[in-house]
């Protein structure tokens, strides 16, 4: 793992050796505290540790107060153009900044903000995007590539600190996978700032786990990461529950359980996929670590998922329900009996491990 500095966001550690932090951002109308409010709590109940809000204009700031003060998450304030709004922001209880210094308007306006920063004790993003770069830094560099983007992201970074300012995090994205990559390689070498990762307008769903997934992951595998955030455009519930997978399968954190489904095949005689989907949405909202395993098949299922904690392996007639890849019980095969089943025996799993 990178060794980067310790900041605080409210009571939430990013980086010196923390665990890595899952983000996200609402898509409500800031100006709306309470419809706002009511999706930071969806966010909180997913897992969510941080959750950045928009701030485009007083309207906003005038709702932030109360969003600030009812919000379960540290509120990190999303700022853009304007110097004063992120004043204003902080003066309204935000945990954080995030500002872009290509459009935040100069030295002076950004000494004002990191001033005001430090006198309420919160901590700054200077996140970068390659569509918001300085014109002088593309023009040197012949575009937005990852050195540019560096280049921008140190050079406020240090500002920042000439001001007597420290509690800095540094965010480099791009749409473009391989350049976001590239760019916090590069920043990994170059300084000590914790990092947070992301895709920036990676896309709809599909599209964009896979971005975020290649992006995030492999920035993750090679010890770079300090908070994450997986855009999408779709609920930002889905990006916390994203964002867990790709720490899970890196081993780094897990939370909620695990679901192992086979790809089926011409020996499924049962709608495993709709099986496997149902047990999905039945999961939902679980905090605990388990492994629950899904397949079609009662011949080869609980021997193929023989490691999972419990699982169901769905025949024509009958199905199956296991548990470390020995049978249960035996139940009807239509999907009610098998998701019934399951159900009791997670129930059951949970209060032998509450007893342990």
């Amino acid at each position: 793992m990178r060794e980067t500095r310790a900041i605080h966001i409210g009571r939430v550690q990013v980086g010196g050796g923390a665990p890595v932090v899952v983000q996200s951002m609402t898509n409500t109308d800031t100006r709306d505290a309470e419809a706002t409010l009511e999706q930071i709590g969806r966010l909180a109940e997913a897992g969510c540790e941080l959750v950045r809000v928009a701030v485009p204009d007083e309207r906003a700031i005038a709702a932030l107060p109360r969003i600030c003060a009812l919000s379960p998450l540290p509120v990190i304030a999303d700022i853009h153009f304007s110097s004063a709004l992120a004043v204003s922001s902080l003066e309204a209880g935000a945990a954080a900044l995030r500002i872009n210094p290509g459009n935040i308007g100069g030295e002076t306006r950004l000494a004002r903000v990191a001033d005001a920063a430090k006198a309420h004790r919160a901590s700054i993003r200077i996140g970068v995007n390659a569509g918001s770069l300085e014109k002088n830094l593309l023009k040197r560099y012949g575009g937005p590539g990852p050195e540019a983007m560096v280049e921008s992201a140190l050079n406020h970074a240090l500002f920042l600190e000439r001001r007597g300012f420290e509690d800095i995090k540094l965010s480099l994205k791009s749409s473009d996978v391989m350049s976001t990559i590239a760019a916090c390689r590069l920043a990994a070498k170059r300084c000590a700032y914790p990092l947070h990762l992301g895709v920036t307008e990676a896309g709809t769903l599909a599209r964009g786990l896979v971005k975020s997934a290649l992006g995030i992951g492999i920035l993750l595998s090679e010890g770079i990461g300090d908070t994450i955030r997986v855009s999408l455009t779709h609920d930002p519930v889905r990006e916390v529950a994203a964002a867990y997978h790709i720490l899970g399968a890196l081993n780094l954190r897990r939370r909620g359980p695990e679901i192992i489904s086979c790809p089926t095949c011409g020996r499924t005689e049962i709608d495993l996929i709709g099986l496997a989907e149902a047990v999905e949405d039945k999961l939902q909202g679980l905090a605990e670590h388990f492994t629950v395993a899904v397949m079609g098949c009662v011949v080869n299922g609980p021997g193929e998922a023989r490691e999972a904690d419990v699982g169901i392996a769905g025949g024509r007639d009958k199905g199956l329900i296991f548990r470390k890849g020995k049978i249960s019980r035996s139940v009807s095969g239509d999907r009610a009996a098998l998701l019934a089943a399951l159900e009791m025996e997670i129930d059951l799993m949970r209060r032998e491990a509450a007893d342990e």
